[in-house]
């Protein structure tokens, strides 16, 4: 069957991908003057970036895998309501993701990921305030700081160790023993030990993020086309030259794959081994409780972020990696909750506003990849953010417009090139 198309629409920079890190980059690319578009399969902004926790904080900066980890990750296989679940599969894909995941286990290796997200992260959150400063398209953004609460010895230990591993890279936290921290918030009405208090992270509404950058590229040149799929690539002999979709044949000199949990998949249609996995979150919106939280926090031994909104509470946590199944686990959402309420007074009669999920896009060695491809000179891969897309997002544009038109990078590119794998 042959399909006619209209005239190829043409540009400087094709981004496939309308989350949060394709339009940071979008917006970061137009700004410096390029001729850009975004493409999306559904709406931009609705996908993985509408349900992350809106945290923007560079002491949250900890890769998936941990010193210590493989033991937990033996146990929490056996258990679905852990907080870190891997879905038994006899998959080549998830076997050799594994194997990559367990060999990143290491403490030096943990502190090389620590140094490069913590830098991007830093980077992102200043680009986020003066976006909040400057920004046509006004977005919620508060910088009151993360709350990192402990129960037990352990959990406290754990907070304390975050804390001195970010200190190391100019992130400040403060520790604080039971009575200040109960003194210090309030919502915390269960048992504690203690908690460390990191005061000049941030935290937004991640749609209203993505909304504003969105506008914020618009306003500069970019064109934005959502429910445009990607059906295939075409190739010569400099690299790719366009891409086939759903709404027409897109052309370009440089393009730029932020798609995500289905990078593994994308990247199958250019003949590319990008080793991604889907880990399914949850995030879950509710009422406010009658002692509502002043701040967002992470509840460590649950591992439940919690964020006040306007009028509003989310709870977001558990992740799973099950590749690209999106379907729901009520027994995760309640998990969550169970989770919650062992800090804070949550109500039995808890009335849900909302309750999404959707597919992390995590690597094996927990940093993202934001770099140039061998196969594609043109093509650069934006993905892999695990739960810190929004956190990273604006850090991640920037230095994906500085390596799409070959500028000097802000932060050190070497640790998210594509060849580490």
């Amino acid at each position: 069957m042959t399909t006619n198309y209209l005239e190829p629409i043409k540009c400087d920079v094709l981004i496939v991908g309308g989350g949060v890190i394709g339009l940071a980059s979008a917006y970061e690319l137009s700004r410096a003057g390029a001729k850009v578009v975004v493409i999306d399969k559904f709406e931009p902004g609705y996908g993985c970036s509408y349900g992350n926790a809106g945290w923007i904080t560079p002491c949250f900066a900890m890769p998936l895998p941990m010193p210590g980890m493989l033991l937990k990750s033996f146990k929490w296989l056996l258990d679905p309501e852990s907080p870190l679940y891997i879905k038994p599969e006899l998959s080549p894909t998830l076997i050799s993701w594994l194997l990559r995941f367990m060999a990143s286990m290491t403490e030096s290796k943990m502190l090389a990921s620590v140094d490069a997200l913590t830098q991007l992260s830093k980077q992102s959150l200043d680009i986020y305030k003066h976006l909040h400063a400057t920004a046509e398209k006004k977005f919620s953004f508060e910088q009151k700081g993360l709350f990192m609460v402990a129960q037990t010895d352990d959990g406290l230990k754990y907070a304390k160790s975050e804390m001195e591993l970010v200190a190391r890279n100019g992130v400040p936290g403060r520790l604080m023993l039971e009575e200040e921290a109960r003194a210090f918030e309030p919502s915390l009405t269960k048992r504690i030990k203690g908690g460390v208090f990191f005061d000049q992270e941030a935290h937004a509404e991640p749609l209203q993020v993505t909304q504003m950058l969105a506008h914020e590229a618009i306003k500069l040149g970019a064109k934005i086309i959502s429910k445009a799929e990607v059906i295939d690539f075409q190739t010569g002999a400099n690299g790719i030259t366009a891409a086939r979709t759903t709404r027409g044949i897109f052309q370009a000199d440089q393009f730029v794959l932020a798609t995500g949990s289905w990078s593994h998949k994308m990247g199958q249609t250019l003949r590319l081994k990008i080793p991604v996995l889907g880990g399914k979150g949850y995030a879950i919106i509710t009422d406010p409780l009658a002692k509502n939280p002043q701040r967002p926090m992470m509840l460590v031994e649950k591992k439940v972020a919690v964020t006040p909104r306007n009028g509003t509470l989310r709870l977001a946590g558990t992740l799973e990696l099950v590749n690209q199944d999106e379907t729901f686990t009520t027994r995760r959402v309640e998990a969550i909750v169970r989770g919650a309420r062992e800090f804070m007074d949550v109500p039995d009669s808890i009335r849900y506003h909302e309750i999404w999920r959707g597919l992390r896009p995590c690597t094996p060695d927990g940093v993202p990849v934001i770099s140039r491809t061998a196969r594609y000179p043109n093509l650069i891969l934006a993905t892999g953010h695990q739960m810190l897309g929004l956190q990273s997002a604006t850090g991640t544009g920037k230095l994906v417009s500085d390596l799409t038109l070959g500028k000097p990078t802000d932060v050190d590119p070497k640790p998210f090139r594509a060849d580490r794998f």
